[in-house]
């Protein structure tokens, strides 16, 4: 077997043979066929290039991609629960996918393939990539790596001798009105989110990434999502409705820093220049939503559909006016529409920087056993909501606290899935994601 193969276990011996297979992965660094300095110094080239298929993501970096990243059209988010019982194991597994990530970022496979068909190179072990991007460009790919709380603890034990490192700001997500939580879709210990201007680019990302991970840790979720909109413009949902138009400008560092970009702290030094991250999935009811008056969902959102602007104005990026009222003194802009119950004023200047997708899962069938008794079949479909902050005690807890209990949008949206993580800073050539909280 060469460096350049993943471990294939026998028949007899593949239930025995899951921490070998990682341990071996993190050994295959030294053949690389692209070095990590080559990566580190490649040109990046932004989304939005002229053929998003060529667009170039760095992967080294104070940060890591796929945060302030031009949004690309697809992602894939998936998150893992850890098995293992050995740090080092964890360790090695971070160095495996560190190695992976930036060698897909840059357009190239996992692991280096064998040079030739057939022969003694690869017939008699299983290929070192999947291959069903072959051909495909790099599309802009990101891969984002973060750590649930899974990681610090599990149980009340320190699993890998972390509790004391665990940022304080990584608390465990409060059960919000309305959740209707799905244990399968909500937590995880690891977590990978990887954004592409293809689908198949990203869902190969995360596919080449866990089947390494085999003997350390096993699938938990995964979600597949969609941007819908022209590059350069924000977004529309599910609903026909702009998402994101307040978010904090990427452009500007001084909002980066203020609202996204965690700080190192007493309890956790290794955070500079990371984020914390929720992860929703929240489903919405489109056939009730489809048949609602237009006028009443300018109303809930606060902001008219088309254009995208608050109500009572023009422009998509025109200030929010909350203090604005009609001919009968009401508030232009409804008491509970989400743009308002969402807005800086109304939480204490508190921003996030949203960065979701929909998403749409075919359909489901649904009965009631009691008056009217409907049978029908329904949309599964909805949105991943991913929100990066550099504190959600003080951004998304509180704002989607209020959100969760007076926002007119209820009505229509359910929670069922939910999941938050600590994005560590970015790698350096060399190193691996997450190796200051590990070599601290």
């Amino acid at each position: 077997m060469t460096n350049d193969q993943p471990p294939r276990p026998s028949r007899r011996g593949f239930l025995k043979a899951g921490g070998a297979a990682v341990a071996a992965g993190a050994s295959l660094g030294a053949g690389l066929a692209t070095s990590q300095a080559a990566l580190a110094k490649a040109p990046a080239h932004s989304a939005q290039n002229a053929d998003p298929q060529l667009a170039v993501e760095p992967f080294y970096g104070p940060h890591q991609g796929g945060i302030v990243t031009p949004q690309q059209s697809h992602t894939y988010v998936a998150a893992l629960d850890l098995t293992t019982d050995k740090r080092d194991d964890v360790i090695a597994l971070l160095r495996t996918w560190t190695e992976a990530a930036a060698r897909l970022t840059q357009g190239g496979t996992a692991f280096a393939m064998p040079s030739g068909d057939g022969g003694d190179a690869g017939n008699n072990q299983p290929a070192p990539d999947s291959g069903d991007v072959l051909g495909l460009g790099p599309n802009g790919l990101t891969i984002t790596f973060g750590f649930g709380p899974g990681l610090f603890t599990k149980d009340g034990k320190d699993r890998y001798g972390l509790a004391s490192r665990r940022p304080a700001a990584l608390v465990d997500l409060p059960r919000f009105n309305g959740d209707q939580l799905v244990k399968e879709k909500t937590g995880g210990d690891l977590y990978i989110q990887a954004c592409a201007n293809d689908a198949q680019v990203a869902f190969h990302a995360v596919r080449q990434l866990t089947r390494r991970a085999y003997g350390v840790a096993t699938m938990r979720w995964g979600q597949a999502g969609f941007l819908s909109g022209p590059r350069g413009q924000t977004p529309r949902n599910l609903m026909g409705f702009k998402d994101g138009t307040n978010n904090p400008s990427t452009a500007k560092p001084e909002l980066m820093n203020q609202f996204v970009w965690a700080r190192a702290t007493d309890d956790a030094p290794w955070m500079e220049g990371g984020t914390y991250t929720v992860v929703r999935r929240i489903r919405i009811t489109l056939e009730h939503w489809d048949n609602t008056e237009l006028g009443f969902q300018e109303q809930v959102f606060g902001r008219h559909k088309y254009s995208g602007a608050p109500i009572g104005s023009k422009n998509e990026f025109d200030a929010v006016d909350l203090k604005a009222e009609d001919k009968d003194g009401n508030p232009v802009i409804p008491e509970n529409s989400h743009v308002r119950l969402s807005n800086q004023a109304s939480n204490n200047g508190a921003q996030i920087l949203r960065r979701s997708y929909s998403y749409n899962e075919g359909t489901n069938f649904y009965i009631e056993r009691w008056p009217p008794w409907r049978q029908e079949t329904e949309y599964d479909a909805g949105l991943i909501f991913i929100a990066h902050q550099s504190d959600p005690r003080t951004g998304f807890i509180p704002i989607n606290d209020r959100l969760a209990k007076f926002d007119m949008m209820n009505q229509f949206t359910t929670p069922i899935g939910s999941a938050i993580f600590v994005v560590p800073p970015g790698a350096k050539p060399g190193s691996y994601v997450g190796a200051g909280l590990f070599e601290a």
